[in-house]
């Protein structure tokens, strides 16, 4: 974090690895990631060539700003200035997680520059508990805080296929547009007029797909299917983050592989609209 940006760098993405799970309600390890989805999107088993077109490798098209480092005492305050000062230096965060809680201290950072964003969620689940286990800063919370201290005038909620009756409470008292994947495509949905914010969870893929998530739910997106829907969204995109996979459940590598996609197509997105 201590790279210094020039103007040829303003505007441009930034990968900020997030690595903290310590909201995760089941098992730990997702503060593991940053480094293997980094390690995926080097690998010489690919290039580095988006489907939109936008070679990654070349000069100026995205930096990598490390990670934070903190403890679990003070990560969402770390997490929050760290994001803001990518901001202030007017760079495009993309954060790698990291369990699904940072989202809210990421958001805040966000809405302070930001205060009409929009948020297209990919998710199973619905992330809105008011608290999950006597725990309001759960990774099963990040979006009831968001929208309960207006961090964001618009959620959009994509592939939601665990929700349960509180949380259809949660949706309807916040006004979150929630397209459960018996619903998708959504593709018209990913539209907005002013700043849009992704927060992209990997066991948003089916598992069979992306086996290296906590919480493994059948039923869900295929690879093509979240790109497709990434690929969607029209609008100025300003920041994102690629949370919840866990190395520790992963085969073969094969879930870093699948993150390390959808993170190059998020970039991609960003780079070309």
């Amino acid at each position: 974090m201590t790279e210094k940006v020039t103007e040829k760098r303003i505007g441009i993405p930034a990968l900020v690895g997030i690595p903290f799970d310590g909201q995760s309600s089941y098992l730990r390890g997702a503060g593991d990631a940053p480094p293997k989805i980094r390690e995926a999107m080097r690998c010489d088993a690919s290039n580095e060539w988006t489907e939109l077109g936008v070679d990654l490798g070349a000069a100026d098209t995205f930096d990598d700003a490390g990670d934070l480092a903190f403890s679990e005492e003070d990560a969402f305050e770390v997490i929050e200035s760290g994001i803001g000062k990518l901001l202030a230096e007017g760079r495009r965060p993309v954060s790698l997680g990291g369990d699904h809680s940072i989202t809210y201290p990421i958001v805040k950072a966000f809405a302070r520059k930001y205060p009409d964003l929009t948020i297209f969620h990919f998710d199973a689940h619905p992330d809105l508990y008011d608290e999950f286990e006597g725990n309001r800063l759960s990774h099963a919370c990040p979006f009831a805080r968001i929208m309960e201290s207006e961090l964001a005038k618009r959620l959009v909620q994509v592939g939601i296929r665990a929700m349960n009756g509180h949380q259809r409470e949660q949706a309807k008292r916040f006004g979150v547009e929630v397209v459960e994947m018996r619903g998708l495509p959504a593709c018209e949905k990913l539209k907005a007029a002013g700043p849009i914010y992704i927060s992209f969870d990997i066991d948003a893929l089916d598992p069979a797909f992306a086996p290296g998530v906590s919480h493994r739910e059948p039923g869900g997106m295929s690879v093509r299917e979240a790109i497709a829907h990434v690929h969607a969204i029209e609008g100025e995109i300003v920041g994102a983050d690629v949370v919840e996979y866990n190395p520790a459940r992963d085969l073969d590598g094969v879930t870093a592989t699948v993150a390390a996609k959808i993170v190059k197509e998020i970039l991609g997105e960003m780079i070309t609209k």
